[in-house]
């Protein structure tokens, strides 16, 4: 038996190595070396095409506590006492009150244009309702932050009469007002009140009626002791 020659076990070589390295025989060995280096990028691009896809969200937007209620029940109405009351230094109609509606940083300095229908003394001690959730306003240099609610009415002689609609003496300072008929008061921040005009869209509907009781297109302001109301003034509007 022959040895076999140099260029035999060669070949032979050659053939285990296609063998292991599962080339076809006779491919060009340098193929494998393209598709090594063409993997990682490969994998790179899975991985892009994988970051690319939106995960799927479990999230539900929750819809806004004050998004299916009337907008009266956006406001906050306070219950509250004046505590001080002096007239403003540079504003012939304004006085300057601190109202105690039962919050822990004290009383609320608030701005009232009502010089020409109370006195200082007719002012000082009141009960009052407080629309709280308002954005703070300079008047004439002082910082306001909120307002009493007020009803109106126009005199004979063309003047006008305004007096305060007042809660009953067993409401608690700081008791947020309740509608008749509606659901809980759910009040929205200043800055929504300001932005989609709350207060402002719910004036046309706020007078009193012949009783001189406060309402909202009929549904009334009340407190856990009764009604709020005005004095005199019977179908005015309030403000």
């Amino acid at each position: 038996m022959t040895s076999p020659t140099a260029i035999e076990l060669l070949e032979d070589l050659i053939s285990d190595l296609e063998a292991k390295l599962n080339l076809a025989p006779g491919a060009d060995p340098s193929v494998l070396n393209r598709d090594n280096h063409r993997q990682p990028a490969d994998d790179a691009n899975s991985k892009k095409d994988k970051k690319k896809q939106p995960k799927p969200s479990n999230k539900k937007e929750a819809p806004s506590a004050a998004e299916d209620i009337p907008d009266i029940c956006k406001l906050e109405f306070k219950v509250g006492l004046i505590t001080k009351v002096w007239v403003h230094p540079e504003a012939d109609k304004l006085y300057c009150e601190e109202i105690d509606v039962g919050e822990e940083g004290g009383p609320r300095q608030i701005a009232s244009g009502l010089r020409m229908h109370y006195s200082e003394e007719e002012m000082l001690g009141k009960r009052v309702l407080v629309v709280s959730n308002l954005k703070p306003k300079n008047l004439v240099g002082f910082k306001s932050h909120g307002m009493v609610l007020c009803a109106a009415e126009t005199k004979e002689d063309g003047s006008e009469k305004v007096e305060f609609i007042e809660p009953p003496e067993g409401a608690p300072l700081g008791e947020v007002i309740t509608f008749d008929g509606l659901p809980p008061p759910s009040p929205v921040a200043p800055a929504q009140v300001e932005k989609k005009k709350v207060f402002a869209s719910c004036m046309e509907g706020m007078k009193t009626n012949e009783d001189c009781v406060g309402t909202w297109n009929g549904h009334v302001f009340m407190t856990s002791a009764g009604p709020c109301r005005g004095r005199s003034v019977r179908g005015g509007p309030m403000r």
